[in-house]
């Protein structure tokens, strides 16, 4: 059998990095892909390898559909296949309401909610070659309910996960299973460009009903989870991973 391989965009760091790791252990080569942290894709890549599997790294702008399209050729042309897409990258301007620009709002959308759109409709034509595939991406709780400074950001993932929706139905056809997992906070070094992160980290350490914040296994499992057969009839969700601190009024 040919070997089965994954793509997880803004995969040389964070829940991105764990998931890439995981997934080569369980025998998938894998695409990693980057915007800034080159360092990162390497270090990457060295671990994946060590674990035996393939590693292509891409620098890609996941907001930019040429780049995406790019990307794309370059795994077609590097395994002639797709297997699973972990839509993970993500960026977004984190401002006060009053303070958003058009170019923020841009931004923002394109790398949160517009490459989900653009990388999906390649990963399809790529997954339906081989009987299949899944496609996973990641949200958060700013997508449900009010974070302070994350309006774009939240939005975007509003809108990711009602084209997660979208894309399940219509991809079921092609044998495609699309999900999302919405994580609360979690320590990654995309936190470190949130203006409020103590408050945030402190408040999912002192208030989140499971008795300890998520941690990126957590986010992990529930990916790997969702690439699994177990979790074949579940089209169109996105599963909350947050110790149920979204519950509280």
């Amino acid at each position: 059998m040919t070997q089965k391989v994954a793509l997880i965009t803004g995969s040389s760091r964070g829940i991105g990095k764990s998931t890439a790791l995981r997934l080569a252990k369980e025998g998938y080569d894998i695409v990693i892909n980057y915007a800034r942290s080159k360092k990162g894709a390497l270090e990457t890549a060295e671990q994946i390898e060590a674990l035996g599997r393939k590693a292509l790294i891409i620098k890609a702008n996941v907001g930019d559909v040429d780049k995406i399209k790019d990307m794309f050729a370059q795994i077609e042309q590097e395994f002639g296949r797709l297997d699973v897409f972990v839509n993970n990258a993500a960026s977004g301007v984190q401002r006060p309401i009053m303070e958003l620009e058009e170019s923020h709002w841009d931004w923002t959308l394109n790398i949160n909610s517009k490459a989900l759109l653009f990388c999906a409709q390649e990963a399809a034509k790529l997954m339906e070659r081989n009987g299949g595939g899944k496609i996973v991406s990641i949200s958060s709780l700013g997508s449900i309910r009010y974070l302070k400074n994350y309006t774009v950001v939240g939005v975007s993932k509003a809108a990711l996960e009602a084209l997660t929706r979208y894309l399940a139905i219509e991809l079921a056809p092609k044998n495609i299973v699309v999900n999302a997992v919405s994580g609360g906070a979690v320590d990654t070094e995309a936190l470190k460009h949130f203006p409020n992160r103590e408050e945030l980290l402190q408040e999912a350490k002192e208030k989140t009903p499971a008795g300890r914040m998520v941690e990126i296994e957590d986010m992990v499992n529930t990916v790997m989870f969702l690439l699994s057969d177990d979790s074949s009839m579940i089209r169109g969700q996105t599963i909350i991973v947050d110790g149920g601190i979204s519950l509280l009024v």
